[in-house]
């Protein structure tokens, strides 16, 4: 969906030059350009996909400033290879934020009385501080748009998304929408709040038990909600997305209205004075002005949904458990053709990846990806988000390793796993790389760890086999996953970046370390884990919790060189190959299972 709209490097200047006309009809010295939408979605509909299309850079993270004699593209770790590839470097100056964020970068490119544009609901309250602080250090000023000039220039901009809304069956989500809102209802009356607004997708989407099409790969359904200590709701929706067995299944305290009359009812709450919680960190800021405005007592805190969301609940368990054995049996399947095609030098990337979606697509319960599959073979696979197209497409040639990263939505749970195998033979230095990946890897899915551990304090057990030799990677060990939602769910993760959320019994989060040798490889070892309780330690009364691994296909034998792992990584690896061997094989043909019982042979 988004190459379609994204015009790439050819066209950049003129599109730059158009955006700095339009600045100076709005009387603006520049504008920020965020990768967001009014819902602060991760993964965005063709027509929000702003920063794509000006800059041409895909990533699902950076935002870029354009002043009148220069630009910047400011991005993370997973992007500094990609964003280099993507964007006109004769205009856009990538910035990798942990050495120069866009706070920094501002006061040393703006000017005393400069003004600096930004559309308010791309931005949360607590992003538009920073900048307004970063803007106040040289007395220049920031301005929210009434019309984002981005869109005043995109004259192909595709339509606004209009996908039907359907129910999600209670038994897939296992709690009925009455129930979650009975208790969302419960909390906002301890708190004292009247309305509770709601503008993250994948939270309205879990609390009412629906599922939508707006976002790729995602479920998601784009929309506005409140919900008030009555356990009532009011959801801010296209006409056109709504039948009737939606609004059966939402039933009489759920009243559906159009998009339009968002603005108007919280102009309404703010007339009959009411206390409104507010995320500032997942509400666009233009919710908090218009509250504000028409007199709320805005109250600033955390979406009541997000926790609750994130430890599921023992349906969702269960289901994302036999989801796990299903898009296992798939992985297999393709990792058993590859073993057979790949070396014979005829396989792409994208021939490799086409494969691997339709083994997927195959299965019980498949609703579609979970995101596009990373197919990388070589130096691509040192790009970490790399996309396989027709102008990057490569063969994956013998003695070079090869990266995929995937996942797929099934009504019944969400998976990701990422897999590194040798096509041929590997170097001794990929080998020593792989198996101190999967050391790491082995580190955490070990781990127990008393409650009220958080997954910063467990990063350092997935680096440390790499730093021991001066290595590491430049991205985050671990993301909360979703059930039949969001690949990439908070607020838990595993990352070096502070983190206060604890890890909670039920939830879903990766296991993913990894090495990068740019223009050269890449390594990843990716399974989903579940946070369990553990074995109480020593006399102490503390709750204790350990990770149940849920992914269920074997490591690449081939790269692994057991004299760098000790005894028990050994028993660890076997175990694990055993227990994937046991619940796959039912599942594949006589072929696979062949290679099955290949791949998962004892380690020495």
């Amino acid at each position: 969906m988004i190459n379609a709209v994204i015009p790439g490097i050819a066209g950049t200047e003129n599109r730059v030059r158009q955006l700095r006309s339009q600045l100076v009809q709005q009387g603006l010295s520049g504008f920020i350009i965020p990768h967001a939408d009014e819902y602060q979605n991760e993964y965005l509909p063709a027509c929000a996909e702003r920063l794509a299309w000006l800059t041409g850079f895909t990533g699902s993270a950076g935002t870029a400033v354009v002043l009148s004699s220069q630009a910047a593209v400011f991005v993370d770790g997973r992007y500094v290879l990609q964003v280099r590839n993507q964007v006109d470097l004769g205009i856009f100056k990538p910035q990798h934020i942990s050495e120069v964020s866009v706070h920094d970068w501002l006061p040393s490119v703006l000017q005393l009385g400069d003004t600096l544009g930004y559309d308010p609901w791309l931005h949360t309250p607590k992003e538009i501080h920073k900048l307004r602080q970063a803007c106040a250090r040289v007395q220049a000023e920031l301005i929210p748009c009434q019309t984002n000039p981005i869109d005043a220039i995109w004259i192909d901009r595709p339509q606004l998304p209009c996908a039907p809304v359907v129910p999600h069956s209670i038994l897939y989500a296992g709690q009925s929408s009455e129930e979650k809102r009975k208790e969302l209802a419960r909390k906002l009356k301890d708190d004292r709040i009247d309305v509770a607004v709601l503008t993250a997708p994948d939270s309205i989407a879990w609390l009412l038990n629906i599922r939508g099409g707006d976002v790729s790969h995602t479920p998601l359904p784009l929309g506005f909600v409140l919900v008030r200590s009555d356990k009532s709701a009011m959801l801010f929706f296209d006409g056109q997305k709504v039948g009737k067995p939606l609004r059966d299944h939402l039933g009489p305290s759920v009243v559906v209205a159009s998009i339009e009359e968002f603005g108007p009812a919280l102009e309404q709450i703010g007339r009959d004075k009411s206390r409104v919680l507010c995320d500032p960190q997942r509400t666009a800021s233009s919710v908090f002005d218009q509250l504000e405005k028409a007199g709320a007592e805005v109250v600033e805190g955390e979406d009541p949904c997000v926790l609750p969301k994130a430890c599921k609940n023992p349906v969702e368990i269960t289901g994302t458990r036999e989801a796990h054995k299903r898009d296992g049996a798939a992985v297999c399947e393709f990792l058993a053709w590859l073993a057979r095609e790949a070396p014979q030098g005829t396989v792409t990337e994208l021939d490799a990846q086409a494969y691997l979606d339709s083994c997927r697509e195959q299965q019980v319960l498949w609703k579609d990806l979970s995101f596009p599959t990373i197919s990388a073979g070589g130096p691509n696979g040192a790009i970490v988000h790399y996309r396989a197209m027709v102008e990057t497409n490569r063969p994956l040639i013998p003695d070079t390793l090869y990266l995929v990263d995937s996942g797929g939505q099934y009504l019944d749970g969400t998976t990701d796993i990422t897999r590194t195998v040798a096509i041929g033979i590997p170097t001794s230095e990929q080998r020593e790389c792989y198996t101190r990946v999967l050391k790491g890897h082995i580190a955490l899915a070990l781990a127990t760890f008393p409650k009220g551990t958080t997954g910063t304090q467990l990063d350092i057990l997935a680096r440390w086999p790499l730093w021991e030799v001066g290595l590491d990677y430049d991205h985050g060990t671990g993301h909360g996953v979703g059930s039949y939602l969001g690949v990439h769910e908070g607020p838990q993760r595993i990352s070096k970046a502070s983190n206060t959320v604890a890890l909670e019994k039920g939830m879903i989060i990766s296991n993913e370390p990894g090495y990068y040798k740019a223009g050269e490889f890449g390594i990843r070892l990716e399974n989903l884990v579940l946070v369990i309780p553990a074995e109480t330690r020593g006399s102490t009364d503390r709750e204790w919790f350990a990770f149940e691994t849920l992914t269920v296909v074997p490591f690449d034998r081939n790269l692994i060189d057991p004299s760098l792992l000790t005894s028990k990584e050994i028993d660890w690896v076997n175990a694990y190959h055993d227990r994937v061997r046991e619940t796959i094989a039912p599942l594949l043909n006589p072929i696979t299972q062949s290679w099955l019982r290949d791949a998962t042979t004892p380690l020495p």
